[in-house]
């Protein structure tokens, strides 16, 4: 019998854009979700305008950005400021078992959209939202963006070198880390309703799931009243730990040296067997206080060795040790393209590209990229007759009154 996927039958209206919100209704597409994105060309996407471009040329469809973040889901556009396009997008959320939104607090309800009218078209409907700081309190009306999330967590208050200022991390750890919570969140909903016939609205807020992240450095505040210390990728107690640089234009290994006894070996791998025996570096703690000799020794033997050799012998000796990836290097990983990590499906536009897939395996359901990301309102006339229940003439009328645009 063939496999289903989990939510195999579960339809989504997915009112987000950017990332955090479509990185959420992109793991429920990987399950099996119908989703379908709300768009407007009035309004587009911010993914959408973003590099980089297939053949380096920009539009609304050639985005590699929005291409990844929304692939297997449908797109519908309809202009949200006039009351024939809200009563389509109620009519589609009725017709859905779940509603995702990330716009700031209000927004929805201003819209017409909100969970009260929802729930009164859909008793059993679940909603929800990934604001910035969520549906209360006194930063609710607040609009935020994911590279925000990075300071305001705490994330940059730890992240830097040593005497150095707070530092941003290089993404925006908000988005991502919202957008997984958020689908974290809908499948419960979903498996309480299953148990209960009862629907919920989950009010998300990114701020926190931020948070959620580095429990470490809170904690250390809170049990001890000790802020932590910005110390580059240093660990509080393993040394040697960092990124050292290799032969080779911008190359780097990873590696970490756990303990004495890692050490040793670390020491002989090397060809220093010497040093296991140096009174500075014998014990974590002396490794610790002589950490920048330390380092140096590190470094004068993996800058003469390209990373995949250091890595090599390191590994050989058992010490944690790997290539510090250039996104080449990813894409033409062959462990990662073996598992079939990456897929290559056919786009109308911009024809077949490679993407990152679904990073999971289910032994009993099927999960997988069923399509490439949708061509801007592609599905419209479709989910408006198949889904939302108007006619041909309903679908033209609406086109005409520049509804759906």
């Amino acid at each position: 019998m063939a496999r289903r996927a989990p939510l195999a039958g579960i339809r989504v209206a997915d009112f987000t854009w950017v990332w955090a919100g479509p990185f959420c209704t992109l793991q429920l597409a990987h399950l099996g979700a119908e989703v379908i994105r709300v768009e407007s060309a009035n309004r587009l996407c911010v993914t959408r305008l973003l590099p980089p471009f297939a053949e380096f040329e920009p539009g609304p469809n050639r985005s590699g950005y929005f291409n990844q973040y929304n692939q297997g889901k449908k797109s519908i556009t309809l202009d949200l400021k006039r009351p024939e396009a809200v009563e389509a997008a109620r009519r589609l959320c009725a017709a859905s078992d779940v509603v995702v939104e990330n716009f700031a607090a209000g927004v929805m309800d201003r819209m017409g959209l909100g969970y009260d009218v929802l729930r009164e078209l859909r008793r059993d409907v679940i909603m929800i939202a990934l604001s910035g700081y969520g549906a209360t309190g006194p930063d609710r009306d607040k609009v935020s963006y994911g590279p925000a999330q990075v300071p305001l967590s705490g994330m940059s208050s730890v992240t830097g070198y040593r005497g150095f200022p707070p530092m941003h991390v290089g993404i925006s750890y908000g988005d991502p880390t919202g957008g997984l919570h958020g689908a974290v969140a809908v499948l419960a909903a979903l498996l309480h309703r299953a148990r209960t016939g009862e629907g919920q609205y989950i009010d998300l807020s990114q701020w926190e799931t931020s948070m959620a992240v580095l429990p470490e450095a809170i904690m250390s505040w809170t049990m001890n009243g000790v802020a932590p210390e910005r110390d580059g990728n240093r660990d509080p107690q393993m040394a040697p730990h960092g990124v050292f640089r290799a032969a080779g234009e911008d190359r780097w290994i990873a590696l970490a040296v756990e303990d004495d006894a890692d050490w040793r070996r670390f020491a002989a791998a090397i060809g220093r067997p010497e040093l296991a025996e140096d009174p500075r570096f014998a014990s974590a703690a002396g490794r610790k206080r002589h950490e920048d000799a330390l380092d140096d020794v590190v470094s004068a033997w993996t800058v003469e060795r390209s990373p995949e050799e250091a890595t090599a012998v390191l590994q050989g000796a058992g010490i944690a040790a790997f290539t510090a990836a250039t996104n080449q290097d990813l894409a033409e990983d062959p462990h990662l393209n073996a598992r079939g990590f990456f897929v290559e499906l056919p786009h109308p536009e911009v024809g077949v590209r490679k993407h990152v897939g679904v990073p999971w395996r289910m032994s009993a359901s099927a999960c997988r990229v069923t399509h490439s990301a949708p061509v801007l309102g592609a599905d419209t006339d479709a989910v408006l007759r198949d889904i939302c229940g108007y006619s041909e003439s309903d679908v033209s009328r609406l086109h005409a009154a520049g509804a759906l645009t």
